[in-house]
């Protein structure tokens, strides 16, 4: 998988062998979008507003620090916001299934679970977002609802799309699968509601945009939950740097510019972490991101921190998603 990710996002020239099938799969996609939004497919239209933070690339973006910052903002607005998400790599029981900050990672999904833990939110999972939406409205006093990484399932209504997107990655080669990573075409981005980047642009983006910086906070150790401020750190500099996310490298680049000398461990996004993962050759601190964290609990030892980290999404994107949201009360969607 690699491989083909790298070839990507480096414009590698065989991948134009595999156009026939990416103009079928955006044919196929658009046909599938055409039929929910014709009425040929049952949609899921909830009570209450819908934000849908998505985006139209294979992999991660920054979703989730987006969905964080939501949940904090809407709070500020004086809403009651829940979350739903499909709870990729996790196996409930059963769906839907209710996600607390003591569910295992391994039945909710790591970004699910961290969500819970940082913001204290109800959260339901289940890969049929209206059925979670129903359980999130008969679980908890909730009066609009985020749904994580629901772009392309039609089968909600939503209210206001926010579209994610890479900084540093963008929209790759610009092909759709299988020869590229785009999930829909780019012109999709001009309809969604807000197009955020995650960190400066270094490739062009075919929508106005919003750009999100991630502030890192305090370190945390894993072992007993202790805090300690990155001026604080008095161990050497040279750490075992573990990411299992979409773009491994932006946490690497960013503990080195925090003065890290990083020793790199990347591994797949949403990889279900074992003890035998950290038998690393030199004995150094271990720092991973927090959504890698709270797969590693159960085995992490001394020496184990990770590094959460705040969306910074500007005074600008702010005030659009206040807009947005003022006209949802004055025409409430369906009136």
């Amino acid at each position: 998988m690699d491989v083909i990710v790298n070839a990507w996002y480096r414009g590698s020239p065989w991948l134009r062998l595999l156009l026939p099938l990416s103009w079928l799969f955006r044919h196929l996609a658009a046909r599938r979008r055409d039929a929910y939004q014709n009425g040929e497919k049952p949609v899921y239209r909830a009570p209450v507003p819908v934000i849908v933070v998505g985006n139209i690339t294979v992999g991660g973006a920054g979703k989730t620090p987006v969905v964080a910052w939501l949940v904090g903002f809407l709070r500020e607005q004086g809403y009651r916001p829940g979350v739903i998400s499909r709870g990729y790599g996790g196996t409930a029981p059963k769906y839907p299934w209710v996600v607390y900050s003591d569910t295992p990672a391994e039945l909710a999904g790591d970004e699910p679970v961290m969500l819970v833990r940082r913001m204290g939110c109800p959260l339901v999972v289940d890969p049929v977002r209206g059925n979670a939406a129903k359980c999130l409205l008969r679980e908890a006093d909730c009066d609009v609802i985020v749904c994580d990484d629901g772009m392309q399932h039609y089968a909600l209504a939503r209210d206001i799309e926010i579209a994610v997107l890479d900084g540093a990655r963008g929209l790759g080669n610009g092909y759709c699968l299988p020869a590229g990573p785009l999930r829909e075409p780019p012109e999709r981005l001009g309809e969604v509601d807000l197009v955020v980047v995650n960190g400066d642009p270094q490739v062009p983006v075919p929508a106005p945009f919003h750009v999100m910086q991630l502030a890192p906070g305090k370190l945390v150790e894993l072992h007993d939950g202790r805090q300690l401020a990155l001026d604080a750190w008095s161990g050497a500099k040279r750490v075992h740097g573990v990411a299992g996310i979409g773009n491994p490298e932006r946490f690497f680049q960013a503990l080195e510019r925090l003065g890290f000398e990083v020793v790199r461990h990347p591994f797949p996004d949403h990889h279900a972490y074992a003890a035998a993962d950290f038998r690393f050759e030199e004995d150094l601190p271990v720092v991973m991101t927090e959504k890698d964290a709270v797969k590693c609990r159960g085995f992490a030892r001394p020496g184990f921190w990770y590094l959460p980290v705040d969306a910074d999404l500007g005074e600008g994107f702010a005030a659009a998603l206040r807009e947005r949201l003022q006209a949802l009360r004055e025409c409430p969607s369906g009136d």
